[in-house]
C-alpha cells in the first residue's frame, strides 16, 4: 500500500521540476493581490448580512488568517511543500476558531489553489506526500474530536431545531449531515490533490518531451556533420585518385618521350599524345565530380540552369565497359598494361550496381598508378572478376617490378582503397607476390555492397600484417604481408 502510493506521487521519478522564474513569482503576486482584495470583498459583505456575529475572534484576528492565507499564495510555486503543509493546517485551526471565515467561497478557493500548488510544483516528492499524509491525518482527527469525542453532534441538534429530528430521508438526518460534511472535504481535498499530480506529470511529460525533442536535434545534427564528412572524405578520395592516375600517366609518357625523341620519333608523338588524352580526360573527370558542388543551396533555380548548360559536356561515371580504356591510358613504351574482366555468366559484369563498378575502376586506377609511381615494373596485368554465384567481386592488379629507388608515398592510395572496401563490406591485400618478384594487390568485394567483412578479412590493407596508412606507399611495397587472410578466393 505505501509502495503503491509513493508511486503514485512519483517518489521514483528522476525529473524534478525547475524551480519557478522571475515572471512566475511576479504572477503569484499579482495573484496573491488578486486573492486578498476578493477575500476581503467577502468577507465585508457577509459581515454586513450579520453573518460574522457569532465569530469567537473580532476583524483583527480575522484579517490576521486572511493575510497569512494570501501570503502562502506569493510563496506557493517557491516553497510548494511547505505551502501545501501549512494550507491544510491553517485550514483546520480556521474551521476551528472562525468557521464562517473559513467557510467562504473566496477563501475555499484559496485554499483549494494552494493545495494544488503544492501538489503541481512540489520538488521533493517524498515530502511532499508526508505533507499530504500529515493533513490527512489532522483532518481525520478533527472528524472524530468534533463527532465522536466533541459536542458535534449536540449542535447539529441544536441547529435543527429540536432534540430528536424526525428522519425523512434513507439515513437518520444527524448522520446524513455529518457524511455531507465529509463527503465535501473528501471532494475538495480530493481534487485538490488529483489535479495537482495531474498538472505535475503533465509537467514531466512535457519536459520529457522537449529532452527527446532536442536529443533528436542533436542526433540530426550530428548525423548532418558524418554526412557531410562522409561526403568530404568521398570527394577528396576521387580526387586522389582521378589527379594521382591522370598526373602519373603524363608523367611516365612524358619520361617515355623524352628518351625516345631522337631514336623514335614516332613513340615520342604518341607519349605526347597519350599526355594530352589524359590531361583531357583528368580534366573532364574532376569537373564532373566536382560540378553539383557549384551549385549554392538555396539557388535551386540557378542550380538547375547551370546543371542543364553543363550537362552536355559532362561524361558518366566510370564502369567496369570503359576498363579497357583505364588499361590503355596506363600502358607506356616502359610499362605494358593488360587487362581483363571475367564473368561468371554473360552480362555479369553489366548487372554489378554501379557504384560497386565505380569502386572497382578507382581500385585499379590507383592500383596502376602507384605501379607507374613506384615500381620498376615492365608488365602489369588488371584483372577484375566478377562472380554471381559467390556474389563478389574481385579486383587482383599485379606487376613484375620492385621497389623504385627515391620514391615515396603519402599512404592515401591504399587508405582509398581500404576506405571503399570497408564500406562496402569488402577488404583489401596488398603486399610482394608470393615466390615471385613485383607487387600483389587484392581487393574483395560484396556484389551487393552491404555484406559484412568476414572474420580474418585483411579489411585495412596493410595492416593485416601491422602497417598503417603512414607506411602506405613506397614502404608498403616492401613490408610483407600474410596474403593468406581469410577472404574468398
Amino acid at each position: 500500500m505505501i509502495r503503491a502510493v509513493e508511486v503514485w506521487f512519483g517518489v521514483d521519478e528522476r525529473w524534478v521540476r525547475p524551480a519557478p522564474g522571475p515572471g512566475e513569482l511576479r504572477t503569484d503576486v499579482r495573484w496573491a493581490l488578486v486573492a486578498l482584495l476578493t477575500i476581503v470583498a467577502s468577507q465585508e459583505l457577509t459581515r454586513s448580512i450579520g453573518l460574522l456575529q457569532d465569530e469567537r475572534y473580532g476583524p483583527v484576528w480575522q484579517y490576521a488568517g486572511i493575510l497569512t492565507l494570501c501570503a502562502m499564495v506569493v510563496v506557493r510555486r517557491r516553497l510548494p511543500v511547505l505551502v501545501t503543509l501549512t494550507a491544510g493546517i491553517h485550514m483546520i485551526v480556521m474551521s476551528l476558531v472562525m468557521p464562517m471565515t473559513m467557510m467562504q467561497l473566496p477563501t475555499q478557493m484559496a485554499y483549494f489553489l494552494l493545495i494544488f500548488s503544492g501538489m503541481a510544483w512540489a520538488r521533493n516528492r517524498r515530502a511532499l506526500a508526508g505533507a499530504v499524509a500529515v493533513v490527512l491525518v489532522l483532518l481525520v482527527l478533527l472528524f472524530a474530536w468534533t463527532y465522536a469525542l466533541g459536542s458535534g453532534i449536540e449542535d447539529i441538534r441544536r441547529n435543527l431545531g429540536e432534540s430528536d429530528v424526525e428522519q425523512v430521508g434513507p439515513l437518520p438526518t444527524v448522520l446524513a449531515v455529518v457524511l455531507f460534511s465529509v463527503l465535501g472535504n473528501t471532494i475538495f481535498f480530493g481534487f485538490a490533490i488529483g489535479l495537482g499530480q495531474v498538472a505535475w506529470r503533465g509537467a514531466m511529460r512535457q519536459a520529457q518531451v522537449e529532452e527527446q525533442a532536442a536529443t533528436i536535434r542533436a542526433q540530426t545534427a550530428q548525423l548532418t556533420d558524418q554526412a557531410v564528412v562522409a561526403e568530404r572524405l568521398r570527394i577528396a578520395r576521387e580526387l586522389h585518385d582521378v589527379v594521382a592516375h591522370h598526373v602519373s600517366v603524363m608523367g611516365v609518357q612524358a619520361a617515355a618521350a623524352r628518351r625516345v625523341m631522337e631514336r623514335d620519333p614516332e613513340a615520342a608523338r604518341d607519349s605526347l599524345t597519350a599526355i594530352e588524352r589524359a590531361a583531357r580526360d583528368g580534366v573532364g573527370q574532376m569537373r564532373d565530380l566536382l560540378g553539383t558542388l557549384r551549385v549554392a543551396d538555396g539557388d535551386a533555380g540557378a542550380g538547375a540552369g547551370a546543371a542543364a548548360q553543363e550537362g552536355a559536356d559532362r561524361a558518366p561515371q566510370p564502369t567496369l565497359a570503359t576498363l579497357p580504356d583505364l588499361v590503355e591510358q596506363a600502358s607506356t613504351p616502359l610499362c605494358q598494361v593488360t587487362g581483363q574482366v571475367v564473368e561468371s555468366a554473360p552480362g555479369a559484369a553489366g548487372r554489378v550496381p554501379p557504384p560497386l563498378q565505380l569502386s572497382a575502376y578507382r581500385i585499379v586506377q590507383e592500383a596502376l598508378a602507384n605501379v607507374r609511381r613506384h615500381s620498376t615494373a615492365r608488365t602489369a596485368r588488371a584483372t577484375v572478376r566478377v562472380d554471381e554465384d559467390a556474389q563478389t567481386v574481385e579486383v587482383e592488379v599485379v606487376d613484375d617490378g620492385s621497389p623504385r629507388v627515391g620514391t615515396s608515398g603519402t599512404g592515401l592510395g591504399l587508405q582509398g582503397m581500404r576506405e571503399r572496401a570497408a564500406y562496402l563490406g569488402g577488404g583489401v591485400e596488398a603486399g610482394p607476390r608470393a615466390g615471385g618478384q613485383g607487387w600483389r594487390v587484392r581487393v574483395w568485394l560484396p556484389l551487393d555492397g552491404r555484406r559484412p567483412v568476414p572474420a580474418g578479412t585483411a579489411a585495412t590493407g596493410t595492416a593485416a600484417s601491422g602497417g598503417t596508412a603512414a607506411q602506405a606507399g613506397n614502404a608498403d611495397r616492401t613490408a610483407p604481408v600474410d596474403t593468406s587472410a581469410g577472404m574468398p578466393r
